[in-house]
């Protein structure tokens, strides 16, 4: 069944008749609500696209700092969803790291608000994260508030290409060593192309520059893009999280391309998964523990692991 709510209240009015719920349309539920420039905070409606609502802050020279593949395409639902995020992950964080509160419908039609209505027997849990990465299997993500950060002056983009791992981990202790500051920091090898470093910097001018001029004497060459990432996460692919002391070992035993966070640890290849990273089957009782409490009469989509 597919839903085409043109406001939260109708929505909720759906999903409490609904038998079982498909689709969730919120293109009619896509409203800024407000925007706060002197606290820099925002409210959104989540069928609002990220493009659109960055275009909005912009004229108030702020930005919600995620950068996701497709924002054009992504609405606010889509990022907390599926917990979506880009390149920046290193210097900016994730979602999570910049929502303030949400609103959820739930499967029964009601509307759930952070901090306001309590959802029986889950007092004090907080209910954000639950839903952020859920992908909607629990309540559809209706509106959320965000912190913001103001648009960075400048930003520079720089590349660095390697022959082997080896050279790559050398540069990478360079990186650590230094008094660089990221916001990007990633590897990569696609396409059979060797292995490429990108690493970006934002801030003000001045020390763009200054930071720029270091990486160059690194061995950086300037102008990077940083479309790699988009390309890559629209082909087929798992994804891990490792250690980031442990990330070069795990790269090594790669044999296919892969797209790594070398800041963060999380790397997106097309190998079989490692086998660390907890025990499915304890997992698969948590989310049908969840699932009960929150959607005893399986009206929503189930959770899918990527």
């Amino acid at each position: 069944m597919t839903l085409n709510p043109e406001s939260i209240e109708q929505l909720q009015t759906q999903l409490a008749q609904a038998q079982q719920v498909g689709v969730v349309s919120l293109q009619g539920v896509a409203r800024l609500v407000e925007h706060v420039p002197e606290d820099m905070t925002a409210t959104v409606e989540a069928g609002m696209t990220l493009a659109e609502l960055q275009e909005r802050l912009a004229r108030g020279g702020q930005w919600l700092p995620v950068d996701p593949p497709d924002p054009g395409s992504v609405t606010i639902g889509d990022l907390l969803a599926n917990n979506l995020h880009g390149p920046r992950r290193f210097g900016c964080g994730t979602v999570r790291d910049w929502l303030i509160g949400m609103a959820v419908v739930l499967p029964d039609g009601r509307l759930v608000r952070n901090g306001g209505k309590v959802v029986k027997n889950v007092a004090g849990f907080d209910l954000c994260r639950l839903f952020i990465g859920a992908q909607h299997s629990l309540g559809v993500i209706v509106e959320a508030t965000f912190k913001l950060q103001p648009l960075p002056e400048s930003e520079a983009h720089l590349a660095k290409r390697f022959d082997a791992l080896g050279q790559a981990e050398d540069c990478l202790e360079q990186i650590w060593s230094s008094a660089l500051q990221p916001v990007v920091l990633d590897l990569h090898r696609i396409d059979g192309d060797g292995l490429t470093m990108v690493v970006s910097v934002a801030g003000p001018d001045a020390d763009v520059a200054a930071q720029a001029d270091e990486l160059k004497v690194l061995g950086f060459e300037g102008n990077a893009s940083l479309d790699y990432d988009a390309k890559y996460r629209a082909l087929p692919h798992t994804w891990e999280s490792v250690a980031p002391g442990k990330l070069m070992g795990r790269l090594k035993q790669l044999e296919s391309n892969f797209v790594a966070r070398a800041g963060n640890g999380v790397i997106y290849h097309n190998d079989k998964p490692s086998a660390a990273g907890g025990n499915p089957g304890e997992f698969a009782v948590l989310e049908r523990r969840l699932k009960q409490e929150f959607d005893p009469e399986n009206k929503m989509p189930v959770l899918q692991r990527k």
